[in-house]
């Protein structure tokens, strides 16, 4: 057999080995996006509806209902019935996926519990469970309580009202200084007398540097210029 007979032989074989893979790779992505597509469905309208008809509703489109414990204070929405959905109407979501439901207390307010003396992420938390709103947050400083914690609300406990004020302390303000440019300057004596004022300073490296003495601060941080405390840590590196 000629070689050009040969060659064109194998040359044949060769596009049908490749026509056959290119189809068995496009055969299966479309199977694939096909089987996920048969997964996907629609999230129904569940605001307005009773618990239990959402439920059976998500039930028959493969979903799941998970009811948060906290409620929210729709007047447009009877007492019992769902006040808000997440993911909303109207998403697509695999089957299996659980829908998250709250439920609505009617024109009904909760009452608002005792936040003073609690920390305001723990006070934000509880208003989140009992679906109340913060409507404004105001601070003061002061050392007579910790800092962060609630020492004041509007309205009072157990008054009924969609959102509630807190009064926070911040603490007192600590003072704060202007960083000094110590580039060049003995870093183990600058150490020494920015310790004795109170700061928390760290000589943390020591690295060579050509033509300059052993010691002399060639890093700093933060840098010149930066307002500092004397609860933060300086950092220098010396040369050696």
């Amino acid at each position: 057999m000629a070689l050009s007979t040969r060659v064109w032989r194998a040359g044949r074989l060769l596009l049908l080995l490749v026509a056959l893979a290119a189809t068995y790779v496009a055969s299966a992505f479309v199977t694939t996006r096909v089987a996920l597509k048969a997964r996907e469905v629609r999230v129904p309208v569940l605001v307005g509806q009773p618990v239990a008809n959402a439920g059976v509703a998500l039930a028959d489109l493969g979903l799941a209902l998970r009811v948060d414990e906290s409620r929210r204070a729709e007047a447009k929405i009877p007492a019992g019935r769902i006040a808000q959905q997440e993911p909303a109407a109207g998403t697509v979501a695999r089957r299996g996926r659980s829908v998250k439901v709250w439920v609505s207390t009617g024109n009904q307010a909760p009452p608002v519990p005792k936040l003073v003396g609690e920390s305001e992420r723990a006070a934000r938390i509880r208003l989140q469970q009992d679906g109340l709103d913060v409507a404004r947050v105001s601070e003061i400083r002061s050392n007579d309580f910790p800092a962060d914690i609630v020492v004041g609300q509007d309205p009072p406990p157990q008054t009924r009202a969609a959102g509630v004020s807190l009064l926070v302390n911040r603490g007192e303000a600590a003072a704060a200084y202007v960083m000094p440019d110590l580039i060049g300057v003995n870093g183990y004596r600058a150490a020494d007398v920015m310790r004795a004022s109170g700061f928390r300073v760290a000589v943390v490296a020591q690295n060579p540097y050509p033509g300059v003495p052993p010691g002399v601060v060639i890093r700093q941080s933060p840098q010149g210029g930066f307002q500092v405390t004397a609860s933060d840590t300086i950092s220098l590196e010396v040369s050696r």
